[in-house]
């Protein structure tokens, strides 16, 4: 099966279904534009009861955001994706790289490998079959011990092969559930994706009303958080890619000796591809990690600002706290001489 192609059938998918934003932007300019009104209005009212100048600068938001809306699939999602889409190309030349890396290494590894069985006598017909025959021809007549002998030889190739027939399908099969999770990781990629584009146009609509400018800061922590789940999972195969290709390498150094004998299971790179499966289930996680979806970027800004006036009040009360001390020593002091001076007269 060729994952790749069920990739970029991913992404033409989410090329195409990029447009029906636009069916949402009538909507998205009902509320702005309702919003706007209320928003402008507070404010310049606010300022003329108060006999203010009327600051304009704030007022230009809901028209900015009303030029996004307008523009949402040009302006919004295609100056995100054109920033954004380096990042997954970049990851995934860093997997297709390792990959090609291993698919040579491997078959020079196998390549090694039975020649490495076809140099030892005792396991050279597990491998060949004509090496098989000429052990067999050199036995010459067969008699009854003879036929014991060959029936354990058949048995032991049998249980050789059989080995590596089991081997290979546990291999193909997590190596199948490995390429399937990355699968699953990027199909709901691409569903948060088109939920969050097409409903793009309504979450800036919202964001012109007063109290609901942050929906505006989460739309864009969680598009971005989603996004960098194609690049995590991608560093992730590549990583566990590169571990791979480290310990083929090592094989073929060791069946470079020639008195070298190989062992037939390959167990370690089973254990590569739960580890992967594991993995990508992480891989939301990480890209949380990255960009705070959860509304950080505002809740970072309101934590500085508490610790910037908690640490103000602090230093004031302190400064007030050193000021009675210093002048009740003063006093004291003062009170001191004037009694001693008192005395002398």
């Amino acid at each position: 099966m060729d994952f790749a192609s069920l990739h970029e059938l991913l992404r033409s998918t989410y090329d195409e279904m990029m447009p029906l934003c636009a069916q949402m932007t009538g909507i998205a300019k009902g509320i702005a534009g309702l919003g706007a009104l209320f928003y402008i209005a507070l404010r310049v009212w606010a300022s003329i009861a108060r006999a203010e100048a009327i600051d304009v600068f704030p007022l230009l938001r809901p028209f900015v955001l009303g030029f996004c809306i307008m523009f949402f699939p040009t302006v919004v999602l295609g100056t995100m994706n054109a920033v954004l889409s380096p990042v997954v190309q970049g990851t995934e030349s860093m997997v297709h790289q390792q990959e090609t890396n291993l698919a040579e290494l491997t078959a020079k590894r196998n390549r090694l490998q039975e020649e490495a069985y076809l140099r030892n006598p005792e396991t050279a017909y597990l491998v060949s079959n004509e090496k098989f025959d000429q052990k067999i021809e050199e036995m010459g007549i067969i008699g009854p011990e003879d036929a014991v002998t060959i029936a354990g030889m058949y048995a032991e190739r049998a249980a050789y092969q059989t080995k590596q027939w089991v081997m290979k399908m546990v291999h193909d099969l997590l190596e199948l559930l490995f390429h399937a999770a990355g699968l699953i990781i990027d199909t709901l990629r691409t569903f948060i994706l088109i939920v969050l584009a097409i409903l793009g146009p309504i979450v800036f609509g919202i964001a012109v009303w007063d109290g609901l400018s942050g929906s505006l800061t989460a739309w864009f922590s969680r598009y971005i958080s989603v996004y960098l789940w194609l690049p995590v999972s991608s560093i992730l195969t590549a990583l566990l890619t590169k571990i791979q290709v480290l310990m083929v390498q090592k094989d073929i150094e060791a069946l470079s000796d020639p008195n070298y004998l190989p062992d037939s299971g390959t167990w370690y790179y089973i254990v590569f591809f739960l580890i992967g499966i594991v993995g990508y289930f992480c891989v939301p996680t990480v890209a949380g990690w990255i960009i705070e979806a959860g509304g950080g970027i505002g809740s970072y800004g309101r934590n500085v600002n508490q610790a910037a006036q908690r640490g103000a009040q602090s230093a004031y009360t302190g400064g007030r706290y050193a000021a009675a001390g210093a002048g009740s020593v003063i006093g004291n002091v003062g009170g001191r001489i004037k009694g001693a001076l008192l005395k002398g007269k």
